[in-house]
């Protein structure tokens, strides 16, 4: 490793300047087992958060806010690595969360074990090339082995989507009321899914999630409408509408400033009242544009003037002003409504309809329910909970339920948890890599290891030996009858997995063992890490400038 310039020479003799003063490189086997070593890292950090019986981590920001999870995602987003060959398995983890929102921990995971045991196969003097290569075949192995092993599953199998859910559920810090969360997570999903073609098309961005600390995680629920996080605008008004025509409006109902500067002469006072008279009618003639269309609630984006309230109050109208574009827009698919800019162009069929709209307290603030729509295509889950770190930690979960219950709907394929999958996919790896033969060959038994360590670590962190475990589980998928016994982390026994209901995604799986191999191929590819140095604060323009130029010619 240099830490200063980095110079050749010329034949001549002659020295010539590589890296500038303050670069350093890493290069050779010496790059190769420091990435590899902040690959372990990460992964040694994350181990014991994995399974039904992992732990939880608490971690602290520089400002002292606290955050208890055992989300691998937001471990690794709070964390705040420093390291490049760590930074990538961030990437990893959010990649697969935003894919699947679930199986963070799995990638992230399964690449620190495939590169544990490729760093063995380096030490034998097997070229990374030769490891890339079979870690690719035993891929393509892997994803061939899980779509044959696969089991279909439509929308209307509620109770395989409720054990989906419930599997999500049960290593989150909301396992003791996962069967009730389970139920809500569902009945969410199919909801909001639509049939487009012969596909299902599901867009978690119309599940609305908003949360409350007080009572009990057993008091979140399922709002088949919008909850609107104001109070109605004025004391006069219902707080109680049903049969409820809603309208809502992206235009302020008050009087609009002009954008330049006016000034208006006034000789008598008479003039004045006139003024202010005609502005209260301008008001008025808004407000009953909208009524004429026969609305008896108002959802607006914007303001709503005083004389307007008063107004809406005396027509007995239901009003709410600041509501967010975003829940505006989540209302128009709830109610069936159309968000309108223009009131001059209001008509009855703008409107949205739902059979209450009610301002109800939650904790120590009034929120606005809108419920009770024919067929709702965006909804609501107030999630509640003693703790505000649970109830975060509550969203984290059902976020993740919500997503794997999504990936199935949308995939239509499932497989048991428990290890099966791993130790199916491995023992099929070992039959095929005598087939390969040569060096590759202990490159896709690495692979089949990898796999297996995962299972490894599931036992260990519900405290059961894993080798006697390990042994049993081969021995049972022996019997191709038995392609779904995996380990009961509580009993510590092989089971049938699918049978115990313990399901999971078919997609969930596959991209997680897609993130985690090309992590690790990448990670395996680098043999030279090269850091600049940093900026000194005292450089000029004209030197920062001409940094950069040969920084980018080197």
């Amino acid at each position: 490793m240099a830490s200063t310039a980095t110079v050749a020479t010329t034949p001549e003799g002659i020295p010539v300047i590589i890296l500038k003063e303050g670069s350093s490189r890493t290069y050779g086997k010496e790059a190769v087992r420091v990435n590899i070593a902040a690959v372990k890292a990460v992964e040694e950090a994350l181990k014991s958060t994995y399974g039904p019986r992992g732990m939880d981590k608490m971690l602290v920001d520089s400002l002292g806010d606290i955050t208890i999870t055992n989300d691998g995602a937001t471990i690794l987003d709070k964390m705040d690595l420093q390291h490049p060959a760590a930074k990538l398995l961030v990437q990893i983890a959010k990649g697969q969360d935003e894919e699947t929102a679930d199986g963070t921990k799995t990638a992230v995971i399964f690449s620190g074990e495939l590169v544990r045991r490729a760093e063995e196969l380096l030490y034998k003097e097997i070229h990374p090339t030769i490891i890339i290569s079979g870690y690719k075949k035993a891929e393509e192995v892997a994803l061939q082995t899980i779509q044959e092993i696969a089991q279909p599953v439509s929308i209307n199998d509620t109770d395989v989507l409720r054990k989906v859910a419930m599997t999500s559920l049960s290593s989150k810090a909301v396992a003791g009321a996962r069967e009730y969360i389970a139920d809500v997570v569902v009945k969410a999903v199919t909801q909001v899914a639509e049939l487009r073609g012969n596909k299902w098309y599901v867009d978690l961005d119309n599940v609305q999630i908003v949360k409350k600390a007080g009572g009990s995680i057993n008091d979140t629920q399922l709002v088949y409408g919008i909850i609107v996080d104001k109070e109605v605008v004025h004391p006069g008004m219902p707080k109680r509408v049903e049969n409820a025509k809603i309208a809502l409006i992206d235009a302020s109902l008050e009087v609009e400033k002009p954008e330049l500067d006016a000034e208006i002469r006034i000789n008598d006072p008479t003039q004045m009242q006139k003024f202010l008279e005609e502005e209260e009618n301008l008001i008025k003639e808004k407000v009953d544009k909208i009524l004429a269309t026969g609305a008896n609630v108002i959802i607006c984006q914007k303001g709503i003037d005083e004389v307007a309230q008063s107004y809406l109050a005396k027509k007995g109208v239901l009003a709410v002003r600041r509501a967010k574009k975003s829940d505006l827009e989540k209302l128009a698919r709830a109610t069936g409504g159309r968000v309108v800019s223009n009131i001059d162009e209001i008509t009855p069929q703008d409107l949205g309809y739902a059979s209450l709209v009610e301002e109800r307290k939650v904790g120590e603030d009034k929120m606005v329910f809108v419920e009770g729509a024919k067929n709702p295509k965006s909804i609501s889950i107030l999630i509640r909970g003693g703790l505000e770190r649970l109830v975060d930690e509550t969203e984290r979960a059902i976020k993740d339920a919500l997503g794997t219950v999504a990936d199935v709907v949308r995939d239509g394929r499932v497989v048991a948890g428990g290890g099966a999958v791993e130790i199916e996919v491995a023992k099929r790896l070992r039959k095929y890599a005598p087939q390969v033969g040569g060096k590759e060959q202990l490159a896709i038994e690495a692979y089949a290891n990898a796999l297996e360590g995962l299972v490894t670590i599931l036992i260990e962190n519900a405290g059961f030996d894993p080798i006697d475990l390990l042994m049993k589980l081969r021995s049972a998928h022996e019997n191709e009858t038995q392609k779904w016994y995996g380990i009961d982390l509580y009993a510590g026994q092989p089971v049938d997995m699918w049978q115990k209901g313990v399901v999971e995604p078919a997609l969930v799986k596959m991209n997680a063992i897609k993130a985690a191999t090309e992590a690790a191929t990448l990670i395996l590819r680098i043999d030279d890490i090269v850091s600049a140095g940093k900026k000194s604060g005292g450089e000029s323009k004209g030197e920062k400038g001409g940094e950069k130029k040969s920084s980018e010619e080197d």
